[in-house]
């Protein structure tokens, strides 16, 4: 082992190493050594685990085991996949990595989903396999090869250019609006990712009650404005996007209404707005976004808030899996639109710049929390 791990040195240095170090000491080290090797490779290699998960929902292994009703086998599995018997070792290989990143179980001998794998069955009102796509995509994962080139870049523009533009040439705003089915991906991703967000209301539904009217600025496709007016029936809500994003969707149905505008110009008056896409943004534009949205609370008087849902980072107090996600979450925020996740320091600051007088965070279970800022 030592020959191997010091063979650049001599012989006599090497028996040198042999006679001074403590044995047990020796052991020590190459253990410290060989664990920072398979840690090394465990992260250079973990791209292979988004492949293999981007592989599971293009294939639909999920919605065959769930619709499979009972533990599947992996002979089950093949056929039901419509995949031919020669590549049934290729699959299990492929499940193997899937289990031991806890996507599937193993029950005696067959698989099972589990609640990471519920979450990609289509039926699923909460699925997350169009995020799963949308996230894997190239325009993505080839960020990673102008990343030291950008870093490096000495310009005095580079803090205004993301990689992302780097990369392709172009804003990701722009570059999504003129490839149609990238726009459609990417939407129809952020309405998903929108769903899940009902748990928000299951969780901290008293924050939405009493607001008869709600702006829900950058609000996509009307999701979660959706699940809103449906909870609080007696809520109007506004849904503010861009032309490009509601062009087939403005107008009114029902208690949701779709209106065109750029909020950094005008947002429209309410009783409370909601702010779920400031970590797109610099803090310079988010002051922006936050004034237009105190004029609009305070145009209705006095009891208006704006509402937050958003990453609060702190990696201190955080479990490691959902601190470390943060923190990805916060480097694709950089790498893509220049945007960010803030502390809560550096929320306060945000607020405070606006013109805010005071705010309320309540932690929600996953990656984000719920803000209510008041004038």
């Amino acid at each position: 082992m030592f020959l191997i791990l010091f063979s650049s040195v001599s012989v006599s240095t090497v028996s040198l190493i042999f006679v001074s170090m403590d044995p047990v000491e020796c052991h020590r080290s190459a253990a410290e050594l060989l664990q920072a090797q398979t840690h090394i490779y465990n992260h250079t290699f973990s791209f292979i685990n988004s492949m293999a998960l981007k592989s599971a929902v293009e294939l639909g292994i999920a919605d065959v085991i769930h619709t499979h009703g009972k533990p599947i086998t992996l002979a089950e599995l093949v056929a039901a996949l419509n995949i031919g018997t020669t590549k049934t070792a290729y699959v299990y290989r492929l499940m193997r990595v899937l289990v031991h990143s806890g996507f599937f179980r193993v029950v005696e001998e067959a698989y099972v989903l589990t609640p990471s794998s519920k979450l990609l069955v289509k039926d699923d009102p909460n699925c997350l396999s169009t995020m799963v796509k949308m996230l894997t995509q190239p325009e993505f994962l080839t960020l990673s090869h102008v990343l030291k080139d950008w870093i490096k870049d000495g310009q005095v523009s580079s803090s205004t250019t993301t990689a992302f533009e780097k990369a392709h040439g172009m804003a990701f705003w722009e570059y999504a609006n003129g490839k149609l089915e990238f726009n459609a991906l990417f939407n129809e991703a952020m309405a998903c990712d929108s769903a899940m967000m009902n748990m928000t209301v299951r969780v901290c539904g008293v924050v939405f009650q009493g607001i008869d009217s709600l702006v829900d600025v950058g609000g996509g496709t009307g999701t979660f404005g959706r699940i809103l007016t449906e909870a609080f029936p007696g809520m109007k809500c506004k849904v503010l996007e861009l032309p490009q994003v509601i062009d087939h969707l403005t107008g009114t149905s029902g208690s949701l209404e779709f209106v065109q505008g750029d909020m950094f110009q005008h947002v429209p008056s309410a009783h409370a707005v909601l702010l779920k896409i400031l970590h797109d943004w610099n803090d310079e534009e988010c002051v922006k976004i936050l004034k237009k949205c105190k004029e609009a609370v305070l145009s209705r008087g006095e009891g208006g808030k704006v509402i937050i849902i958003d990453i609060v980072m702190n990696e201190k107090k955080d479990e490691h899996e959902l601190a470390g996600t943060k923190l990805l979450y916060d480097l694709l925020m950089m790498l893509v639109v220049n945007g960010k996740e803030r502390s809560e320091k550096e929320w306060e600051r945000l607020f405070l710049e606006a013109g805010f007088k005071h705010y309320k965070i309540t932690a929600l279970v996953g990656l984000r929390s719920l803000i209510e800022v008041f004038p």
